[in-house]
Parts: C-alpha cells; sequence; structure tokens
C-alpha cells in the first residue's frame, strides 16, 4: 500500500473493536446458557434490522428490545431485554490503544472518532476517554448516517474541515475502510496490531 506519510496529519478512529471492544459473545453468555436460545438472540437483536436502525438514530437502545421481542419466545423476553439494554457491558478498553493514541498525540497528529453507534455511546465511551479528549467525534446516531456511506466521511471532513488526503482512518471492516478511500483520504483494517498501524503512518 502507498502511503504519503508525510502528508498525515490526521488520525481517524472507529470505536468498536479498535478502541473497544465488541464482543457480543460476553453478553449473551452472562445472560444465557443454552446455544440455541444465545443463536436465536444473537442473530435477531446483533445481527438484526433493529441494530442498524439503532446506529441511524432512529431508535434507542431500549426501543430496540419492542422490535426484536415480536420474534423471540416470550420465555426469553426478561434475558432478550437484559441484552437490549447492557450489551455494552463487553466494550473494554483494546490493549495498546491508549497509549497508541497517546504516541500519536505526542507526535503531533489530531485525533478523531468516526463511529456507528447508538445512542449509548455517551454512556461507555469515557470507559476508553473523555469525549473531549479528542479533537472531534462523529456519531453515527447523531446524523442518520452510518459509514460506509461516503456522506458520513463527507461529514466529519466538513464539520472538522479537514483535507481527506490529510486524514488516515482505521477500522476494523474493510469497506468501511473502503468508504473512507472512496471520500479521498488514506486508511488500513486493524486487526488487533497497533504496532503494525504505527508502521503504516510512520511514527
Amino acid at each position: 500500500m502507498n502511503i504519503e506519510r508525510a502528508m498525515i496529519k490526521n488520525i481517524i478512529l472507529d470505536m468498536g473493536n479498535v478502541l473497544l471492544d465488541y464482543n457480543p459473545e460476553i453478553c449473551l453468555n452472562y445472560f444465557l446458557e443454552n446455544e440455541e436460545d444465545k443463536a436465536l438472540i444473537r442473530r435477531e437483536l446483533f445481527e438484526g434490522l433493529e441494530w442498524r436502525e439503532g446506529d441511524l438514530g432512529h431508535i434507542t437502545d431500549e426501543e430496540r428490545f419492542w422490535g426484536v421481542s415480536k420474534r423471540v419466545p416470550e420465555r426469553l423476553h426478561k434475558e432478550l431485554k437484559q441484552c437490549a439494554e447492557q450489551w455494552h457491558m463487553c466494550m473494554q478498553p483494546i490493549p495498546g490503544a491508549k497509549e497508541f493514541c497517546g504516541q500519536a498525540r505526542e507526535k503531533g497528529f489530531q485525533l478523531y472518532i468516526l463511529s456507528n453507534a447508538s445512542n449509548s455511546f455517551y454512556e461507555y465511551f469515557p470507559r476508553f476517554a473523555p469525549i473531549d479528549y479528542f479533537d472531534g467525534v462523529v456519531v453515527s446516531c447523531d446524523i442518520h448516517m452510518v459509514k460506509p456511506d461516503i456522506r458520513i466521511y463527507q461529514y466529519l471532513l466538513d464539520k472538522y474541515s479537514l483535507q481527506p488526503k490529510e486524514c488516515f482512518f482505521i477500522d476494523d471492516m474493510e469497506y468501511n475502510v473502503q468508504g473512507a478511500r472512496d471520500a479521498g483520504m488514506q486508511g488500513e483494517v486493524f486487526s488487533g496490531d497497533y504496532q503494525k498501524i504505527r508502521e503504516y503512518i510512520g511514527f
């Protein structure tokens, strides 16, 4: 990959599986024992339409329950509600993420967040750092757009007056990184190795 390192001034980070560990299995294992029940709630809640609707800001985490409950047996409604409202129990800082952000700041980079997330983002994200630690934050639920829609990248660029060629985007999903590239940014898929990202950027 040809990276114009000298031009990079801004590092734009996804949140889930880049800064905080998004792992629904932790929630499912905490509230449920039966593997078939786990599979059902995984499919209907975490992989269902309501998850995207939450990220788009059309419904809250609490409201997700009502839509999904129509497709889940009543005997599981208690556990479903617990998962719908407390799923972010799994969101803990990824090893090396805080150190990476601190070193990037020391090197003079500006740091931004661009995340597909529902309204509860503002509750759990401070487990990583205060919102104002970053130079800018864009959360999909606030603007009713989600990655990889090119408009969400352009929204961030416009809001903070950033030049695409000066931005490096990090996300755990290839299609989200491609969306950033389509918007004129450089970027790389995060696979859990911050040293690899440092080498790409050059610090």
